[in-house]
């Protein structure tokens, strides 16, 4: 991105994933501090935006020309403001570099539409990632700071830290600072989030659907004593089954990515759904999936022992499996 690409422009930054949201705002930002040290930068928020205090943020001051205008909750403006805004928008100031976010959600969406019809506006969309995009994330991330991480590898991290982006960031940053110029394998990941791997509500749900009734209660204990939510195991689960179901009705013979994207995870994670599939039936499979959805609705409602809920269902996944 050049100076040329922000300033005398309007970015349009939009979606819901705020880290992703956030990192585009910084980019901006870092591009117009390198056309002009001395630029300077104003934030405010779309509800109080009128073309009066946008006129004051875009004005040049007595030390530098160059601004950057970041208008934050873009979806709060208000109705009097739009015109104001739409008007500044079609010829915005050449010296300065305007980012207006919008958070998602349909308010707000007339403004955008408009916006986007605009020769001077950039838009910079998030959208939501997909559970089988989250290793590519990690993959990304691991590139950005020159180093490459194996897919097994991307798929623990994420199994251990979880969705959100931030801590993944953060994960894959000090991961590549400790291996400088190694690629990044299970067993270096495991170095510093095996623990935090091992009491996931993942690795419950791996043990029981692959029938190993003693590794998944041993789990679950390991979960529940690690503050793991009982809603976040029941959420393993229904994932789990939902992933199996998916596999047994997807059509047999077609390309294995084309597989992937049917069932809804990465190429190379079907091989443990299709080892998982061979101890289920059908009939096994729908069972399961309503004892899931009894079991959450238990942990929801007025289950006044969650873990014996859980130890039940994992006795419940583990037994059903077993029948073929």
């Amino acid at each position: 991105m050049r100076a040329g690409d922000v300033l005398g422009r309007v970015t349009l930054v939009t979606g819901k994933e705020e880290f992703l949201n956030e990192r585009t705002i910084t980019v901006v930002r870092e591009v117009v501090r390198s056309h002009d040290p001395e630029s300077e930068f104003s934030e405010t928020g779309a509800a109080e935006l009128t073309l009066a205090t946008l006129g004051e943020l875009s004005a040049p001051s007595l030390f530098s020309a160059i601004r950057c205008v970041v208008v934050r909750s873009f979806e709060q403006l208000p109705d009097e403001s739009v015109d104001g805004l739409l008007g500044y928008a079609a010829s915005p100031a050449e010296d300065v570099a305007l980012v207006l976010v919008h958070g998602g959600g349909p308010k707000g969406s007339g403004v955008l539409t408009k916006l986007r019809k605009l020769a001077t506006v950039t838009e910079s969309k998030s959208g939501e990632l997909k559970a089988s995009e989250f290793p590519a994330f990690v993959a990304s991330e691991v590139r950005v700071h020159g180093s490459t991480i194996e897919q097994e590898a991307a798929l623990f991290l994420v199994q251990a830290v979880g969705h959100d982006l931030r801590s993944l960031s953060a994960a894959a940053h000090q991961l590549t600072n400790d291996f400088p110029d190694q690629q990044l394998t299970v067993d270096r990941v495991k170095q510093y989030f095996g623990g935090r791997a091992e009491a996931k509500s993942f690795a419950v749900a791996d043990a029981a659907f692959s029938g190993r009734r003693t590794a998944a209660l041993e789990e679950l204990r390991w979960a529940l004593d690690g503050g793991t939510p009982a809603v976040l195991v029941t959420s393993a689960f229904a994932g789990s089954a939902r992933g199996l179901a998916r596999y047994k009705g997807a059509l047999r013979g077609i390309r294995e990515a084309d597989l992937a994207r049917e069932v809804g995870v990465p190429p190379w994670k079907l091989r443990s759904i299709r080892d998982q599939s061979r101890g289920w039936s059908d009939a096994g499979l729908a069972r399961v999936i309503r004892a899931v959805a009894k079991a959450d609705a238990d942990i929801k409602g007025a289950a006044s022992d969650p873990s014996y809920t859980l130890e039940r269902l994992v006795l419940t996944v583990t037994a059903l499996r077993d029948q073929r």
